[in-house]
């Protein structure tokens, strides 16, 4: 591949739902631009992008894929990116190094929450965007429904271009640029169809949605379209280049990416219209703490931003990149500001799906992968020189959470091992060893993606495990009080042990242990009181109800007695603990469980079906505010147990069909329901036995 500079680069995000034909588009740019001797297809697991053999098992992406390709003089950097929610973090890494989306809607199921996503990271990172309407050759396409939801959903800047009409079988596209119709063989070729009454009449239905769309670009234009005048070709195609560049159109394009139409027309429109690295101008770093703005510079010394990782068990760590500025050259010593290590670039690469094509430079806006370097990571800036970093890539919370075993005994360390490696390559997964439920806990953003994770643990690192729901870090507390005593006693010959203590318990005010002496005429010396108080913290680390620790517990140690020979320490440690399991069932236990707040963002039209929800979770409603980021939202505030969230990622994702999105957090303890602590206090003994 030609050496290109930074102007005649594309760096092109396909965004969309699942199935909308992301990686099938991708294979047909590469095929028609050579990049590619045949045309692969999805479900035989044959295409360049999707080359992993959990994809090829699933038939869709779940990592994003980068593959070049050269058309019209211009290299454009095709960055195909997972559609199904559980994968949202690879679309929103590909968001960052995009310098613009071609959003993907399937023409028959219309505008699914996939593309809306795609057009929200878009909008997150303000790059311009265009629309692809797939899928055309469907008998049920209906391009006058799907452009009605596009124009409904995201405004009049969603401006038809390139679209077909049809007649029974027969489909005729249509380009509003020149008013040209086109018809396609089964080979993808084009050919030029005539322009009947009828293709034109449909045309001009959209004729005036166009002009509309490109007259806003410019006073000119627009005194041209209210004056009724003629927009030619050339001041179409320079206004969609304006509007495209600026944000202001979104043009649709529709085709069939599995047949080849329309695809030309698309990368005609990206190479001549889309925007290189150099129209954003100026790029986000963060220096000091504090984000400012710096021109983005084609020349000097380069600059990385790395976007992804993948620790592939063949060719190793390979890191992808942007070149933020300058030019990167082999061999090149660069500063990763987050670590401080210099790093030797001794081979760089461009990578087309898995293969890999090793390259002497990459200039400014270009993208490449390096291998073998562990000191790399997400998120990291590559510098020659600065303390500048580049803004780095936010993600969202994983909340669906499992505990993560063995299938055979012992394989605990290959666990982490394994997982350690997946956590480079995906910042969505969270794993926990969690002392307290004594559990190895696996975080990710859904089912099928903690279902990905046990698979590849399998595939790659010869891991096989099980999910179960994990266990709560429940606690337990007194709400009355008990005024007991503990004797330790014991004799075998030689000194013994003594240690005698009458204490009352009672609810504390603090977290942990509120230990108080009111001990008169030293039945009990001063020298024991540390060890009454070390026997105390450490029995409450088991309640007495279902063995969950203690909080906010008040001790009162007031009388007790001594042996001059044969009290000790360990025997006044001793008698507190006889004391402690003594007093607690006397003082009305009770099982805390851990609370959350809840903020959840759906649509207006979905708000009573999310509070019946929460009602059904044991949840308290707060209020409720317009959601900020997004009009036609509300956020719900409610606190909800943690034991009701379990599965919370799964059914608000079934009831807003993927549109909702929230945050919880857990804060506090309450007391939990006698017929809830019931269940705790069961499935603990059944687990002791």
């Amino acid at each position: 591949m030609a050496d290109y500079t930074t102007k005649n680069i594309r760096n092109i995000a396909l965004f969309g739902h699942g199935g909308s034909g992301k990686t099938s588009l991708a294979e047909a740019m590469l095929y028609l631009t050579k990049g590619t001797d045949r045309l692969g297809k999805v479900p035989d697991g044959n295409t360049v992008c999707d080359y992993d053999p959990e994809e090829i098992k699933r038939g869709f992406s779940l990592t994003l894929t980068t593959a070049p390709i050269e058309w019209e003089k211009v290299k454009i950097n095709i960055i195909d990116t997972p559609g199904y929610l559980d994968f949202a973090g690879e679309a929103i890494e590909a968001a960052r190094v995009a310098d613009a989306s071609v959003i993907l809607v399937d023409g028959k199921a219309g505008l699914e929450v996939g593309a809306e996503l795609g057009w929200e990271y878009s909008e997150n990172e303000k790059i311009p965007r265009a629309i692809f309407v797939n899928k055309c050759d469907d008998p049920d396409f209906d391009f006058s429904r799907v452009f009605t939801e596009l124009h409904d959903t995201f405004g009049i800047s969603v401006c038809p271009v390139f679209f077909p009409v049809k007649n029974g079988s027969d489909v005729v596209m249509v380009d509003l640029t020149d008013m040209s119709a086109f018809k396609y063989d089964d080979k993808g070729n084009r050919s030029s169809a005539e322009m009947t009454d009828a293709v034109r009449g449909v045309a001009e239905q959209y004729k005036d949605a166009f002009n509309e769309a490109i007259a806003e670009t410019s006073e000119e234009l627009l005194e041209k379209y209210f004056g009724g005048e003629e927009i030619t070709k050339e001041e179409a195609l320079n206004a969609l280049n304006h509007g495209i560049t600026s944000g202001a159109i979104v043009p649709v394009y529709c085709g069939s990416a599995v047949k080849l139409w329309g695809v030309r027309a698309l990368m005609d429109v990206i190479a001549h219209a889309f925007p290189s690295f150099l129209d954003r101008k100026q790029e986000t770093v963060v220096e000091g703490g504090e984000e400012k703005k710096i021109d983005i510079v084609e020349t000097g010394d380069p600059s990385l931003f790395v976007f992804k990782t993948i620790a592939d068990p063949f060719v190793g760590k390979m890191s992808f990149f942007k070149v933020m500025q300058g030019t990167l050259k082999r061999d090149a010593m660069l500063k990763n500001l987050t670590t401080g290590v210099q790093n030797k670039m001794a081979h760089i690469y461009t990578n087309k799906g898995k293969k890999q094509t090793e390259v002497e430079q990459l200039n400014c806006g270009d993208i490449g992968v390096v291998n073998k370097i562990a000191d790399i990571n997400t998120n990291d800036t590559l510098t020659v020189s600065g303390s500048a970093e580049y803004r780095k890539i936010e993600f969202p919370h994983p909340y669906m959470t499992k505990a993560i075993l063995p299938a055979s005994k012992g394989d605990e360390d290959k666990i982490s091992q394994g997982v350690a490696k997946l956590l480079e390559e995906d910042p969505t997964l969270v794993y926990e060893n969690n002392a307290e439920t004594k559990q190895m806990t696996i975080s990710g953003m859904g089912d099928i993606h903690l279902d990905v994770v046990v698979a590849k643990l399998k595939s790659r690192y010869s891991t096989s495990v099980v999910l179960e729901t994990p266990r709560l870090a429940y606690r337990e507390t007194i709400k009355g009080s008990s005024d007991v005593e503990g004797k330790h006693k014991k004799q075998s010959g030689g000194s013994g042990q003594y240690g005698h203590v009458k204490m009352r318990f009672s609810h504390g005010e603090d977290e942990g242990l509120t230990f108080t002496q009111s001990v008169v005429g030293g039945t009990v010396p001063k020298g024991y009181y540390p060890a009454v108080e070390k026997g105390l913290l450490e029995a409450m680390q088991k309640g007495v109800l279902a063995g969950y620790p203690v909080v906010h517990l008040a001790a009162d140690l007031y009388d007790g007695s001594y042996h001059p020979v044969d009290s000790n320490e360990i025997s006044f440690k001793l008698a507190a603990r006889l004391a402690y399991k003594a007093g607690l069932p006397l003082a009305n236990p009770i099982i805390l469980e851990p609370i959350g707040t809840l903020k959840v963002a759906v649509p207006d039209s979905l708000v009573g079906d999310v509070m019946g929800d929460l009602n059904k979770r044991r949840g308290r409603v707060l209020g409720m505010n317009p959601y900020e980021k997004k009009s036609g939202y509300t956020v719900i505030e409610a606190d909800v147990p943690a034991a009701e969230m379990m599965d919370y990622t799964i059914s608000l994702r079934a009831m807003s069909q993927g549109r909702g999105r929230f945050d919880f957090i857990v804060d506090r303890y309450e007391e939990a329901p006698a017929n809830v602590a019931q269940k705790i206090i069961a499935e603990a003994k059944v687990e002791e036995d």
